[in-house]
């Protein structure tokens, strides 16, 4: 559905996206994760035809995209960040208005945007006097006016309250049944919640691209455990579980309320919690507490972005 190689895009002498290749196919949610000034908006103004590339080439199945290909723009939808709505208009008038100026018939295309984003109580108010996840919802019936088979959002729900991000997530689940979906966000929860796919762009390069659930997997740094004993001094557990096979690395050892407790990096997908406890019985010590740590999406998107943008 969507084909982009080697795209480059410079502004003056700074390039903000440098040379990024991935497709995304029909029906797929991709989340396009980055610390902010990472490329993510640059890149999603290309692939809309907004934005020219200034090397390599994007394409919508399997035609050329240009910043006047009118054609393949009518086959997209784009939400901005902050999606540009008349505050001083009605509800129902912006959406007659947006379905005019596209030069769709308004009477049929609204009251379906309407259902779709779940507008049809607000229709009689004013955009202004909308709340942030309306106003959200508003945008999003804009971009879906004119039916798109690609759906691209900036920052959906940046902004919103956690109620409101709950809606306009379910939404965008509802919506990404029928159409292909690309979600810019930095939001790593978001990614989870709602993508099947993730690239991860740091200093406009790809840095990974894989299914959300293989992610930590592919990127991750194995697993930790975190081990609470009574008995021992501080080096002297530490030193006993870093000898122990598939001991990566242990941290420095802290005590409080009578126990000393380390956590124990494990090598790749090494599972040390028996060797631990068999340690400790094997001294005596008292265990408290073991716990396994897996690696967060969090902590792969600091492994691979570390040094990031500004």
């Amino acid at each position: 559905m969507i084909d982009v190689q080697q795209v480059s895009r410079y502004y003056g002498s700074f390039k903000a996206v440098d040379e990024i290749s991935f497709s995304v196919n029909r029906g797929e949610i991709v989340g396009l994760l980055g610390p902010n000034g990472a490329g993510k908006t640059t890149t999603m103004r290309m692939i809309t035809g907004f934005l020219g590339t200034s090397e390599g080439s994007i394409a919508v199945g399997g035609d050329p995209m240009s910043t006047d290909a009118k054609d393949l723009k009518r086959r997209i939808g784009y939400m901005p960040e902050s999606a540009p709505l008349y505050g001083d208009m009605i509800v129902e008038d912006y959406l007659r208005y947006v379905a005019g100026v596209q030069g769709l018939d308004p009477e049929t295309k609204v009251p379906r945007a309407a259902q779709t984003c779940g507008l049809i109580d607000v229709m009689h108010k004013n955009v202004g006097e909308l709340s942030r996840g309306y106003r959200q919802r508003v945008g999003l019936a804009h971009a879906l006016m004119h039916d798109p088979e690609i759906l691209i959002l900036d920052e959906p729900t940046s902004g919103l309250d956690p109620n409101q991000i709950i809606e306009v997530r379910n939404l965008i689940k509802e919506i990404g049944k029928t159409r292909t979906v690309i979600i810019s966000t930095h939001i790593l929860s978001e990614v989870e919640m709602l993508c099947g796919r993730v690239i991860i762009i740091s200093r406009g390069k790809i840095v990974a691209d894989s299914p959300t659930g293989e992610l930590r997997a592919r990127f991750g740094h194995g697993a930790a455990v975190s081990v609470s004993v009574s008995g021992p001094a501080g080096a002297e557990l530490a030193a006993a579980v870093r000898d122990l096979p598939g001991v990566a690395a242990v941290s420095e050892p802290s005590e409080a309320e009578g126990l000393v407790s380390v956590v124990a990096s494990a090598e790749g997908g090494a599972e040390i919690r028996p060797a631990i406890f068999s340690l400790v019985a094997k001294r005596g010590w008292v265990l408290y507490e073991m716990v396994l740590r897996q690696n967060s999406l969090e902590d792969v998107f600091r492994n691979l972005t570390s040094g990031g943008e500004a």
